[in-house]
């Protein structure tokens, strides 16, 4: 039966249609993106240029600064240092990965130490970190194979790091002298040390985080052995940054042994420091790179000064003189050998320049849950140093 004109332009057209939609789909098909292949983390770190990709290594630490990663003792859950070899040291080849917050509780080492050493894929922005070769905002992480992930990343930590939850309940809401006594009763009452036993305390605090037979001084940045401790001229001992003369308490337990404030330093540089207040300028210190000193003041190396700035602030929150000792207070001024210490403006500015660490969060956990009992809620929470002292400035 031949076809009318009106069914052949139907068939025409469905042909066309058919033919037009086959075309589409090849385009699409031949242009759809093939997933990214996993890289190494050696073409990880020559490819910082923003892109994202699933970079596979072996976790070897946890970056807490440019140049270090530390490999116990973990300080929190915010990254991980992968590398392509499990046994990897150089941190030249390594990667820094951050670790989002809804990842931390399953891939932070605080929270895993057994991660160390599994060899993992995660995938995100290749993107400097601690101004290293780095990867960041992670959209996913796994178990290089098949392995699955410990927890899920909405779970808990299976540990609690930092800060106890309500410890500084008490102080919510409150400023000025009301702030600092109910921070003053939350952190009264600790664990004391002997003078003796504060010497072995410290060579675990202040190891170096490159050379566990090390401890590191604190105003000179030097790494020295653990065991040359003592009173010797190449010695170092136990420098008491809030001076044992601002408040005649000498090494007695308590502001004597509180390792808050106690730090390892050469013997000769905590003798040019002696019990001079903190305040900027001066002469250089000799065995003290970017330390400086005049006749009555002292200023430390710029990376420490916050950390110096919060273990002075403590002390004057901790020692009120309700419990045998002096009130030691902070003041603007240069005080000889009362039980002040200035001077406060330049430290809350010192607290500012140089913000809370990691490693600092560490020393403070570590005093807390090991030795003292108690903690430095200005390491906790920065913003408690304005909120006391900001209005003597």
């Amino acid at each position: 039966m031949p076809i009318s004109a009106s069914r052949r332009l139907r068939l025409t057209l469905a042909s066309l249609v058919a033919l037009a939609l086959a075309s589409f789909m090849a385009v699409v098909i031949t242009t759809a993106p093939a997933q990214a292949a996993t890289i190494n983390v050696t073409t990880a770190i020559a490819s910082q240029n923003g892109s994202t990709a699933t970079v596979r290594g072996y976790v070897v630490g946890q970056p807490t600064a440019t140049n270090t990663v530390v490999t116990s003792s973990y300080p929190n859950d915010y990254a991980l240092a992968i590398a392509d070899s499990a046994t990897e040291t150089n941190t030249s080849r390594m990667l820094y990965v951050q670790i989002p917050p809804a990842f931390r509780s399953a891939w932070g080492l605080r929270s895993n130490p057994s991660l160390k050493g599994r060899q993992i894929d995660a995938t995100g922005t290749l993107a400097a970190y601690f101004s290293h070769p780095g990867h960041k905002n992670a959209t996913a992480f796994a178990f290089a194979g098949s392995t699955p992930p410990p927890t899920d990343p909405t779970d808990p930590p299976t540990t609690a790091p930092g800060v106890p939850s309500g410890y500084y309940d008490s102080a919510s809401g409150l400023s000025g002298a009301q702030l600092k006594s109910a921070l003053h009763n939350i952190i009264d009452g600790h664990t004391t040390l002997s003078y003796s036993a504060v010497w072995e305390t410290l060579k675990v605090l202040d190891q170096d985080p490159n050379n566990s037979a090390n401890v590191i001084e604190f105003y000179s940045g030097v790494s020295t052995p653990k065991t040359n401790n003592g009173g010797g001229a190449d010695n170092w001992n136990r420098e008491h940054t809030w001076p044992q003369s601002h408040g005649d308490f000498g090494t007695s337990n308590g502001p004597g042994t509180d390792v808050h404030h106690l730090r390892p330093e050469d013997v000769t540089v905590n003798s040019t420091r002696g019990s001079k207040d903190f305040d900027l300028g001066g002469s250089a210190v000799s065995e003290c790179g970017d330390c400086w000193t005049d006749s009555d003041s002292f200023e430390p190396r710029d990376s420490v000064k916050g950390d110096l700035a919060r273990g002075i602030l403590y002390m004057a929150v901790r020692y009120n003189g309700d419990d045998g000792f002096a009130d030691l207070e902070v003041n603007n001024a240069i005080n000889g050998s009362t039980n002040y210490l200035g001077k406060v403006c330049v430290l809350l500015g010192w607290h500012s320049a140089d913000p809370v660490t990691a490693a600092e969060r560490s020393r403070n956990d570590r005093i807390y849950s090991t030795y003292q009992r108690n903690r430095n809620p200005f390491v906790d929470h920065p913003e408690y140093a304005d909120a006391v002292f900001g209005a003597a400035c």
